[in-house]
């Protein structure tokens, strides 16, 4: 029973970190999910920390967040299925642009619909157990009469377990690098005089950032006033988002921030969807945000029968980054590549 006591403390505090960091998560504009998506991840993170994470199925997500009835079809339905593909996404773009610093990271491993938290802190990945409310309150006796505690829970103070680790780190690093820090200022002092690493008048190194190449791709119009026309609209831009940021060249910004001052081109990704029956048209242009110019531009169209919506917003946004980056205009506008 001496593990369980080890464990009693941080998994008591942890539930209320993982809803720390959904609440950020959700405030953050960089978080490109609509209302039922949010809606969806709240869901199924509350759910988890309250232990029911096992119970997690397309039927009951259907049910609870999406308003389907008991008869709901997985098969004939992906509705839930799509939603995950988009939240795992705009969870994995908000961690790269602007979450990479945050102590608890919450991911959705494919394969299923439970969520996953990890921690970064002390520069490790350890999973956090997502406890039910209330099951791992401390019970009394355990800070005293317990045989082999203090030997089995070495480096841990009694009732604060896992606090004393990272003080150990802070006492070892005053008295050592402190002292070291000095001494290489005073090496560096004698190799070069120490004014010429404080002088203002150096100019410092320009970042890699400002001469890349910056894109802006704008939410997609849904023309014709259908649900699934809205929803390819939506994934399509998400997708494009992700395969571009995986780009070296590219600097993906988010819709309205064009106006960031650098130095390298700046173009537009705007584009339309139209679904008529089971066919969806597309059209896609790229504009050059200096004088308006189109650069490029084209359209597709996709029969969805026998072909889930993801696959479909998969293959056309790997189609348009490879079109866009082999086109001869753009490259004479400002490569891509």
């Amino acid at each position: 029973m001496v593990p369980e006591e080890g464990q009693a403390g941080q998994a008591r505090q942890e539930p209320e970190n993982v809803r720390l960091q959904l609440d950020r998560i959700l405030a953050s504009p960089e978080f490109l999910a609509p209302e039922r998506g949010r809606r969806f991840l709240q869901y199924i993170v509350e759910e988890t920390l309250d232990g029911r994470g096992e119970q997690l199925k397309a039927s009951t997500i259907a049910q609870a967040v999406f308003g389907r009835d008991a008869s709901f079809d997985a098969q004939n339905d992906p509705v839930v299925r799509i939603e995950a593909g988009r939240i795992r996404r705009a969870l994995e773009r908000y961690y790269l642009v602007c979450g990479h610093s945050d102590l608890i990271e919450i991911t959705i491993p494919k394969g299923g619909y439970a969520p996953h938290f990890s921690s970064g802190e002390d520069g490790s990945n350890a999973e956090i157990a997502a406890a039910p409310n209330g099951e791992n309150k401390q019970q009394p006796g355990h800070d005293q009469g317990q045989p082999g505690h203090e030997q089995g829970q070495p480096g841990h103070e009694r009732g604060q377990p896992g606090r004393e680790r990272p003080l150990r780190y802070r006492d070892l690093l005053l008295p050592i690098g402190v002292p070291a820090l000095f001494g290489a200022i005073a090496v560096l002092a004698l190799i070069r005089p120490l004014e010429s690493y404080l002088s203002p008048s150096e100019t410092p190194p320009t970042t890699t950032l400002t001469s890349k190449t910056r894109i802006v791709v704008e939410p997609f119009a849904a023309l014709g006033g259908t649900a699934r026309g809205a929803d390819l609209a939506k994934g399509l831009a998400d997708q494009l988002i992700a395969k571009l940021m995986k780009v070296d060249s590219l600097v993906v910004l988010a819709p309205g921030r064009s106006g960031v001052e650098t130095s390298g081109s700046l173009f537009n990704l705007q584009g339309s969807t139209l679904v008529e029956g089971t066919v969806l048209h597309l059209h896609v242009r790229l504009i050059k945000g200096a004088d308006g110019a189109v650069v490029w531009a084209n359209q597709y169209d996709r029969d969805l029968r026998d072909q889930t919506t993801l696959n479909v917003e998969d293959e056309i946004a790997a189609q348009i980054i490879l079109e866009i980056s082999t086109s001869r205009k753009l490259n004479g506008a400002g490569s891509l590549r």
